[in-house]
């Protein structure tokens, strides 16, 4: 059974697995960032970070500690032009004491990252991931990604810069008070000259109330004009009873008649 036994041993031997695990570990060093499958990208993750927490310490029995674990090797990068590799002037351990310790001196713990990948490794379909060094960088929340945290964290830098932004105008305002003293001087001798512009203001503003009579006398000569147009129906009333005075003189015939026959 295999009680208190958290190791994977990855079907490898212990000397297998150590020198695997140092390999790993120098080409992170070396490169920032490997890919490998999640199972040993955690494996390696515990190992890598006590030593760069070891090396933060700077002192020589730091440095022996971590050569004793990892094994210091020199590092070589890969020219196109020649096509070939080059020897670097630091090796995996120089660069972990003099670049890599110095960024995290101010971070307690967690220096390393997994990002995992959708493609899986050819052959098992093993799980990928790539294992990187964190940057010594402020923040990147809200910079990637379209989910709603990253939303919300954009916001916030948008918030905190709007509220730094402001800052030194309210430096330049204890300025400005001087000015602020005259315009109350000038507010206040402004009201004694109000009352006499006010009066004599005043007639200019009744004068349209005077002119508004002469606009309505046309007004009034409408009525006139309709005056005879109404007379000129009385007129032609005794026209009509001209022929009622005439019915009588028909009549006149008929009673001579009767006078003939008495």
């Amino acid at each position: 059974m295999r009680h208190r036994q958290a190791t994977k041993h990855f079907n490898r031997t212990s000397k297998h697995r150590t020198a695997m695990r140092r390999n790993m570990a120098a080409s992170l060093i070396q490169h920032g960032a490997i890919r490998t499958t999640e199972a040993k990208a955690k494996y390696l993750k515990r190992f890598i970070e006590k030593l760069i927490t070891v090396a933060k310490k700077g002192t020589l029995h730091a440095r022996r500690q971590v050569i004793s674990r990892l094994q210091d090797r020199d590092m070589y990068d890969y020219d196109d032009k020649t096509n070939d590799y080059e020897l670097q002037e630091q090796t995996v351990v120089q660069k972990l004491f003099d670049v890599i310790a110095p960024r995290y001196a101010d971070r307690p713990g967690g220096y390393t990252r997994i990002i995992h990948l959708a493609e899986r490794r050819i052959g098992d379909a093993g799980k990928q991931v790539i294992l990187q060094l964190i940057e010594d960088e402020p923040s990147r929340a809200g910079l990637g990604g379209d989910g709603r945290r990253s939303a919300r964290a954009a916001k916030r830098l948008k918030a905190a810069e709007g509220i730094e932004s402001p800052a030194a105008p309210a430096a330049e305002e204890p300025a400005e008070e001087p000015q602020t003293d005259e315009a109350a001087e000038t507010v206040e001798e402004a009201p004694v000259e109000t009352p006499e512009e006010a009066t004599e203001e005043a007639p200019a503003e009744e004068a349209p109330a005077e002119e508004a009579p002469a606009e309505e006398a046309p007004a009034e000569e409408a009525p006139a004009e309709e005056a005879p147009a109404e007379e000129a129906p009385a007129e032609e009333a005794p026209a009509e009873e001209a022929p009622a005075e005439e019915a009588p003189a028909e009549e006149a015939p008929a009673d001579e008649e009767e006078k003939d026959k008495d």
